[in-house]
């Protein structure tokens, strides 16, 4: 167990105190094809209404992603992107009382989700993708959450693969930092996060929850994001199949325990109601160790 930072970002709402307790950050996937619950929360009213379940369930910020990145996938246009997340942005506004974060790779997208009531951008691509949005996080003052992914959604569980993960993850972190603060994001309002399941494999997934702690040595806060991974399928193998998503619930719970004995400031999950029980349990763990 390590002693995590304090750390504050700052929200058009308010400020975000990272480090007390854990924060968790609940997934609303409006998309057809997410990996873990594609086509559930596709229709703008069912969004609605599982963003404000999450709230009620103990969520601190909700992350709405209009695209899928699951393995394999290959994309959609920023028309239709914006088709997916603007309706739901704007039927939340001024119904829920916690942070929305923007799920996007897109400068375009991040901007109008911003002017529609955004307050984070999370880039799973790490600004590899489009670094202009850097530029918008900046323009908003929005904190942005900067993930390291290797390759993209569509090539990343292809390989080749990293023959030194922490190596991999710490270097790419570094550029997409470096990225942000060119485009005049400040460095307290940087997130990092290792990219759990994205360009890895099962057992480098493991070792990156391990090793969190040397991936808060440059000083940031930290989002992890175990949440229902096909690592985790892979280790609960039941006649010779990976354990589907709906049985991962348990394999995420000690994954979720595990990254914020090791550091993780925020936490990204599914399954809201159970691991807000998670994290309040291991909060008090950390809080009797110091």
């Amino acid at each position: 167990m390590i002693h995590r930072k304090i750390f504050h970002l700052h929200l058009l709402s308010g400020v975000l105190r990272l480090g007390e307790r854990t924060l968790v950050m609940g997934v609303l996937n409006v998309t057809p094809d997410s990996f873990s619950d594609g086509g559930k929360f596709f229709d703008t009213k069912r969004a609605v209404q599982h963003a404000l379940a999450m709230q009620r369930d103990g969520a601190d910020i909700i992350d709405v992603g209009a695209e899928s990145t699951r393995p394999g996938s290959g994309g959609i246009s920023v028309v239709e992107e914006l088709r997916r997340l603007l309706p739901v942005l704007e039927a939340l506004r001024g119904k829920l009382k916690i942070p929305i974060s923007v799920d996007t790779q897109r400068s375009t997208v991040a901007e109008l989700a911003l002017g529609a009531g955004a307050e984070i951008v999370n880039d799973i691509s790490g600004l590899r993708s489009d670094p202009d949005l850097a530029r918008v996080a900046a323009d908003y003052g929005a904190p942005l959450i900067l993930m390291h992914m290797r390759g993209t959604p569509r090539t990343m569980q292809k390989g080749p693969f990293a023959r030194d993960v922490m190596r991999d993850v710490i270097s790419g972190l570094g550029k997409s930092i470096a990225t942000a603060k060119k485009f005049g994001v400040k460095r307290s309002q940087i997130v990092i996060d290792p990219g759990i399941g994205f360009g890895k494999t099962y057992s480098q997934n493991y070792e990156l929850l391990a090793k969190l702690p040397d991936l808060a040595k440059p000083g940031y806060p930290l989002m992890v994001g175990p949440s229902r991974k096909g690592f985790l399928g892979a280790t609960l193998v039941k006649n010779g199949k990976s354990a589907p998503v709906e049985e991962r619930i348990f394999a995420t719970a000690a994954t979720v325990a595990a990254s914020i004995l090791n550091g993780a400031h925020i936490v990204r999950v599914h399954d809201v109601a159970e691991m807000k029980h998670v994290a309040l349990t291991t909060d008090a763990l950390l809080s009797a160790n110091s």
